[in-house]
């Protein structure tokens, strides 16, 4: 038995070199082979026993290993069902050396199993992804007091040291200031349609910071207006037509503790961006255009005429802010006050033009900044420093896969790594020159690619939609650090608005863990622009 238990592991050619050397150690017996026990014994006592090696005994003791292993694993706890198993595991025939080779390994893979993909290990537990497609019970980052550094936050040192890494206070006054502008979209859309005959009804909007209370409705016209076959073609368009539009509101801070956890009160005007075919034809007229009294600040055309244009029965959007702002300075004089305003794509570029006219509309004018979600390019480099001088503080969240971001002007981007390739753009587009655009303020750059729920070749409208950019801002850390593994923002919402662009790994544990069909059901109305008529 002595001469098996060597033959199954050690050569014939080697015997006798093992023969010389196994006494410098002591054999354990296996409980995978009951006969090991007695071969040791018997080893001990005839230590100098021929060894005799036969292809026959060999195949037998290996036959006998795998039936004792085999039943080992038989007396195993599976780790899952066993109706998954009968449907995973192949069924092999008796008798087989090589199939019960084959039921080896498959058992194995129970003790070894193999390692998950990355997406599969985020978030490492189902009841964490439970938690975060709950509508109730919403989590937020923590609110901290401010206290006297609001305005470092509020950007007077242009965000310095703040955004990479991403300071947490940071963070969540960026996603507190997008939410604004969500609840411009939710408004818009629950009632897009306006009439040209009558004064509009003052709007309702759900904000979802109670401590703010909207004081003004803001209202955008533009100054084309499309042929009249069009009615006649398309009669069913309706709001879609229409020349003016609700665009957006003014909020002031109302909650005494809400003011002292941020050491002012607070203005904000929210923007939202596109939605009809009359803006989108604004935004198509890319050709600059001086602004008023500054012949060497030029900002795009169609902007600027939604800004300026009156309605038949509704101020300019530019009448509106400024008269407003006005009234709330001389309503809360004497307190410590700051003007935040905020919007997204075409709200964004509007936001830059109304920060700045607001800059100016007093002697004495509160801080004013602007956050803005995926803003393409407003003017000039002259209309750039123009913001600067007049001390308006602009943060721009630009998601690096946002193609409108880069346009009006050069498609192609401002960071081009190829030095030739940038002194040719140079060129053909010299930032310096008075017809060339040019990107105003601090940038906080983040990427879809970065998060573990998105594809990473999502679509166009994912990479520009605001709530994939807010869920975009609450997980990020660092340029060169993952997805914060403690972000708190719910997924419900960019499930529901980018199903098609969210992992199917989350859509099918989302309908399991909810009991919602993602893929039918819609839980919001949607946030995002409409996509372009062309």
């Amino acid at each position: 038995m002595q001469s098996l238990q060597i033959s199954s592991t050690v050569p014939a050619k080697n015997a006798n070199i093992f023969q010389a050397k196994r006494a410098s150690f002591k054999r354990q017996p296996s409980r995978l082979n009951p006969t090991a026990v007695n071969a040791s014994i018997n080893a001990a006592a005839s230590s100098t026993q021929t060894l005799k090696l036969t292809t026959s005994s060999s195949n037998e003791v290996t036959r006998l290993h795998l039936s004792n292993l085999e039943k080992i694993l038989q007396k195993q706890q599976p780790l899952t069902q066993p109706s998954q198993l009968d449907l995973q595991q192949p069924v092999h025939k008796k008798g087989s050396t090589e199939n019960k080779g084959m039921v080896l390994l498959e058992g194995l893979k129970r003790f070894w199993p193999e390692m998950k993909s990355a997406e599969e290990m985020s978030p490492r537990h189902l009841n964490r992804l439970q938690r975060l497609l709950s509508i109730s019970s919403a989590e937020y980052s923590p609110r901290n007091n401010l206290g006297s550094r609001w305005r470092e936050y509020h950007g007077c040192k242009d965000w310095a040291g703040l955004l990479d890494p991403l300071d947490e206070n940071l963070r969540r006054e960026v996603v507190r200031y997008g939410e604004f502008v969500q609840a411009a979209y939710h408004s818009f859309h629950s009632n897009p349609a306006m009439s040209a005959d009558e004064a509009p009804q003052p709007r309702y909007v759900a904000l979802s910071d109670r401590s703010y209370k909207v004081t003004k409705s803001l209202y955008a016209t533009s100054s084309v207006g499309l042929p009249k076959w069009v009615d006649d073609v398309a009669p069913d368009l309706g709001w879609m037509t229409q020349r003016s539009s609700w665009i957006g509101y003014v909020a002031v801070c109302d909650d005494r503790r809400e003011i002292q956890r941020m050491g002012r009160r607070d203005i904000v005007i929210a923007l939202r961006g596109t939605a009809t075919c009359l803006e989108w034809a604004e935004n198509f007229r890319a050709q600059l255009a001086d602004m008023p009294h500054d012949k060497q600040s030029k900002v795009e055309s169609g902007f600027l005429s939604l800004y300026n244009t009156r309605g038949a029965q509704v101020p300019s959007l530019s009448e509106s802010v400024l008269e407003e702002v006005r009234r709330l300075m001389e309503l809360y004089k004497g307190e410590t006050l700051s003007i935040t305003v905020t919007g997204h794509s075409l709200g964004a570029a509007l936001s830059l033009l109304v920060a700045d006219d607001i800059s100016t509309c007093a002697p004495s004018v509160p801080p004013v900044a602007v956050f803005s979600f995926g803003g393409p390019r407003v003017g000039n480099r002259g209309f750039a420093n123009r913001v600067k001088a007049n001390n308006v503080k602009v943060l721009r969240i630009v998601n690096n896969q946002d193609l409108i971001t880069r346009v009006p002007g050069n498609f192609i981007g401002e960071d081009v790594a190829n030095e030739n390739i940038k002194k040719m753009l140079n060129v053909i587009n010299n930032k310096e020159s008075e017809w060339a655009y040019s990107h105003v303020g601090t940038e906080l750059r983040v990427d879809t690619k970065m998060s573990p729920y998105l594809k990473p070749n999502a679509d166009v409208a994912c990479c520009h939609d605001l709530e994939a950019y807010l869920h975009l801002v609450d997980g990020f850390m660092a340029s060169d650090c993952p997805f914060r593994a403690n972000a708190k923002r719910s997924l419900v919402k960019l499930l529901n608005d980018q199903r098609s662009n969210v992992k199917k790994l989350y859509t099918s544990k989302a309908n399991a863990l909810t009991g919602l069909n993602l893929e039918r059901e819609g839980l919001f109305p949607s946030s995002s622009c409409l996509p372009s008529p062309s």
